[in-house]
């Protein structure tokens, strides 16, 4: 327990957050902090809020979650869709259980736009009337068109958005459309509030080659605990076209299920692509927190 006691002062805390990059401890962590602080857990991964999806998600167990209760694990089914809103509304869970039971809450995870959405919020949304459901309609049938439109309406904000982004640039539309101001104007009359502003970061920060290695070896774990099985069933209940069945850990199963790789290069893509996503994870945070404690491992 020596390596956590750096972590003594989250005891006077009512919410912290603990992040780093995949498969930097973040989990096993937490549950270590949750039991010494009477708290729960608000899980921020983004393939753990599958049910079915275990091992390729590297979710906590039963018996490694040590009895400490856990929200955002388990949500919905994997061909069902996951947002940040349906985040928020597990986040509200967790807070409202923790208060009403005298706990403290621990939010742990690599899902870094989840836990900015808390700190910076979301702006208010616009109630979309009928009349501009059609014109939007109508008007996306020729996404490149209404692209354009929104470039000379709105040049600045525009720069954001890809031209093959049609959610965006739809709900762009809308805002446009129905409240008569350009994306930009509205949103700096209607700005973000924030969800959770006293929210304290603690990033686990591991050297980039200790990190390979524990990549590594958790990927060989994955393989001798059926990763490979658990994706064929996914296969065989919900198909390919989910968007978790294009996560790491699954996408690279189904090329080696099709031929296109060996086992070797199985183990080997994973760990390239979970390797990736670590960097991309690291310097997203390192780019979008601000004033974090950090803590390096």
């Amino acid at each position: 327990m020596g390596l956590y006691r750096n972590f003594d002062i989250i005891l006077f805390m009512k919410q912290i957050a603990i992040i780093g990059p995949t498969a930097s401890g973040k989990s096993s962590l937490a549950v270590d902090i949750a039991k010494e602080t009477n708290s729960v857990i608000l899980s921020l991964d983004s393939l753990s809020v599958y049910k079915q999806i275990d091992i390729a998600s590297a979710k906590p167990t039963k018996k490694e979650q040590q009895g400490i209760l856990h929200f955002g694990i388990d949500v919905i089914q994997p061909n069902e869709d996951f947002d940040v809103v349906q985040f928020l509304a597990c986040y509200e869970k967790a807070k409202n259980h923790a208060l009403e039971h005298g706990k403290n809450l621990i939010i742990v995870g690599g899902t870094g736009f989840y836990l900015k959405t808390l700190i910076d919020g979301i702006s208010p949304s616009v109630e979309i009337s009928t009349t501009t459901q059609q014109y939007v309609q109508k008007k996306m049938q020729d996404s490149s068109s209404a692209y354009a439109l929104l470039q000379k309406v709105d040049p600045s904000y525009m720069k954001k958005i890809k031209h093959n982004d049609t959610y965006r640039i739809t709900k762009a539309l809308e805002i446009y459309k129905q409240s008569g101001l350009s994306p930009s104007d509205f949103f700096q009359q209607n700005p973000k509030v924030p969800i959770a502003p006293e929210l304290q970061l603690f990033e686990i920060i591991w050297d980039a080659q200790d990190l390979r290695k524990r990549i590594s070896l958790r990927t060989e774990q994955m393989i001798a605990q059926g990763v490979i099985n658990e994706v064929i069933d996914l296969e065989q209940t919900y198909g390919r076209l989910p968007n978790c069945m294009r996560s790491i850990g699954i996408a690279e199963v189904l090329d080696y299920l099709d031929g296109k790789s060996t086992r070797a290069q199985l183990e080997e893509f994973i760990s390239i692509h979970t390797a990736q996503l670590a960097k991309r994870q690291r310097t997203f945070n390192r780019n979008q927190f601000n004033n974090m404690q950090t803590k390096n491992l």
